[in-house]
């Protein structure tokens, strides 16, 4: 890696890479979208040769249905959409914050384009003093910001010193965001009682064993909500397991028939996702909302992604400041930790995730 040192004065050229996860575009990539993602080792944790040809035949079956989910989305996913109005809100913002420097933001999907490659290749052209690496994952797991993190400073060849914002699950801007959303859709209940379901994806529970800081990002986010709102009746649960594993519990679905059972509604909050896409308009809209109908679980809220929220937004520019000060620090929530140090040793012991339900991604 090539390292340019930081120039003093104002003049500097700044790339910040939003890293996210990526969706298809459209019905033909949908499969090619599946092979990368289950061909990442940091998804499937078997042998090249073997993981390929797993990916291979994961892709191909679950095509159809994965086809049928973004067709009610109309074909593709809203991933890329809706990360590149972050990216304009976010650029503009840190333009307006260092106007002696030159801010631009990238976007380097995982699994679909625009991919880390050509990210890679874009911000090398841009020929940058500083390079912000900066996940859309708020709470850090190897699944995610490790995996891609790991591909970034494999294919980056460029000018810049670099930095990397590993995580921000109690940053006050992505709180203050969460509440505002959550407050809308309470609103909406009126005086019917109803819980707040704090929904995360789920991850292989091997992996937390294993020293993944996710579940504890994804309690302290919640912590912070829950206080800054003074909610009472909340839970935590996971949706989006695939396969035969162990996940992180309890899952969404079964929180929605306890909420039933409890004789409430439920206001359900995505809040490991910054953006919509096929877990949050097909997966907690549609076929939990069929759930919460068929077991009673009466009014079924969603509260929205927080997309371009300005306290969000303006979370991802203090988290870029930081970094380009030296004032980044990992955090874990219920304690410190190195998360970037850490991935290096928990990347070698992924589990293989089988993935006979593996349509609710992207």
């Amino acid at each position: 890696m090539s390292v340019t040192p930081l120039k003093s004065g104002s003049g500097r050229r700044i790339a910040v890479v939003l890293a996210n996860l990526g969706g298809p575009d459209g019905p033909d990539s949908v499969k090619p979208f599946l092979f990368n993602l289950f061909n990442d080792p940091a998804i499937i944790g078997l042998p090249g040769i073997f993981r390929t040809a797993l990916a291979k035949l994961i892709s191909s079956r679950r095509e159809k249905p994965a086809q049928e989910n973004y067709a009610l989305m109309g074909g593709g996913s809203p991933l890329l959409p809706e990360t590149r109005k972050q990216a304009e809100a976010l650029e503009a913002l840190l333009n307006s914050q260092m106007p002696h420097d030159e801010t631009r933001v990238f976007i380097a999907m995982r699994y679909w384009h625009p991919m880390t490659d050509e990210a890679a290749r874009a911000v090398e052209a841009f020929r940058p003093d500083e390079v912000v690496f900066l996940p859309l994952y708020p709470q850090y797991s190897t699944t995610t910001t490790a995996s891609s993190l790991k591909l970034w400073r494999k294919t980056y060849k460029g000018s810049g010193r670099q930095s990397v914002v590993c995580c921000y699950p109690q940053a006050d801007g992505f709180i203050a965001a969460q509440a505002r959303v959550i407050g809308e859709a309470l609103q909406k209940a009126e005086d019917k009682p109803v819980r707040v379901l704090f929904s995360a994806h789920g991850i292989p529970s091997k992996l937390v064993k294993q020293g993944d800081p996710y579940q504890a990002q994804i309690e302290a986010t919640v912590a912070a909500v829950v206080a800054r709102m003074g909610l009472s009746d909340w839970a935590i649960c996971y949706q989006s397991k695939v396969g035969p594993m162990e996940w992180l519990g309890p899952a969404t679905p079964d929180a929605i028939k306890q909420a039933a059972a409890d004789g409430v509604g439920a206001v359900v909050v995505p809040i490991a996702f910054v953006s919509e896409h096929i877990e949050t308009l097909v997966e907690l809209d549609i076929e939990y909302g069929e759930l919460a109908h068929q077991v009673g679980c009466h009014p079924y809220l969603r509260a929205p992604a927080v997309g371009i929220d300005p306290d969000f937004i303006g979370a991802l520019a203090d988290e870029t400041l930081k970094a380009i000060q030296g004032q980044q620090a990992p955090r874990c929530g219920n304690g410190s930790c190195a998360c970037d140090n850490r991935f290096a040793k928990l990347e070698t012991t992924q589990p293989a995730i089988s993935a006979k339900n593996s349509a609710s991604v992207g």
